[in-house]
């Protein structure tokens, strides 16, 4: 019995491991995938904000696998199972205009679109990626229930967040993914790029309206936290 338990639970621990594996090289392929989309669209490997974002990028991942818990990232790397239709549809969706933050922001350093921006609004626009991806983190540090998908996860036991950021807002985790939408052309010197976050942010407030309607029917104490913590997503607003 005890054998058979023991492989069972190295059977376990192996899945972890591959899930966990699986998550960094997608987080990594994002990055390169990111790199490559945005140096096509320039037609141009010479673009120092391009570099200066991507290396940002990198520094934020090498942070995130220092502090994230691993059971977070095996949860986001995991099959997913329970996913609601309607955020499938969503997550379809908002990968077009994701992606078109990348593609236009490279078609605007090409063709000149838009107005030289001063080095200052490159770096306030870094700051305030800097910002949302720390608060995105922080997220994920205060949620080990943290996932990329909608789903309640009655095999981990599901339970309701509430301590770090969630302490403000309730979804802390898209406040900082917003962040990071805006200040993404921003810090690329595009403002043709801020179309796309337009849309990505409408996607993104529709995703956090659908998902706290489904905490709340769906989430054993999620409804009274609602009650204690009355905003979604900016205090004292909404």
């Amino acid at each position: 019995m005890c054998e058979s338990n023991a492989r069972i639970e190295n059977k376990r621990r192996k899945i972890i491991n591959i899930n966990i594996v699986k998550r960094l090289i997608q987080t990594v392929l994002t990055l390169l995938f990111q790199g490559i989309i945005l140096f096509l669209s320039a037609w141009t490997i010479k673009w120092i904000w391009a570099w200066i974002f991507i290396l940002t990028g990198v520094l934020i991942l090498i942070i995130n696998m220092v502090v994230i818990p691993s059971e977070v990232i095996e949860e986001r790397g995991r099959k997913k199972e329970n996913v609601k239709k309607w955020d499938k549809i969503l997550t379809t969706i908002i990968s077009f205009p994701y992606i078109g933050i990348y593609i236009l922001s490279g078609l605007d350093y090409r063709f000149n679109w838009s107005i030289n921006f001063n080095i200052s609004i490159h770096i306030t626009g870094l700051l305030f990626f800097i910002l949302g991806a720390m608060i995105f983190t922080w997220s994920m540090i205060s949620n080990k229930f943290f996932s990329t998908m909608v789903r309640i996860q009655t095999e981990r036991g599901h339970q309701v967040a509430t301590t770090g950021p969630y302490k403000i807002i309730r979804h802390p985790g898209y406040v900082g993914f917003i962040l990071m939408s805006l200040a993404t052309p921003i810090s690329l010197g595009s403002l043709y790029g801020l179309i796309m976050s337009g849309f990505v942010v409408v996607i993104l407030i529709i995703r956090t309206a659908l998902e706290d309607r489904t905490l709340k029917n769906e989430l054993t104490g999620y409804l009274e936290y609602s009650k204690k913590v009355k905003y979604r997503l900016v205090p004292f607003i909404w």
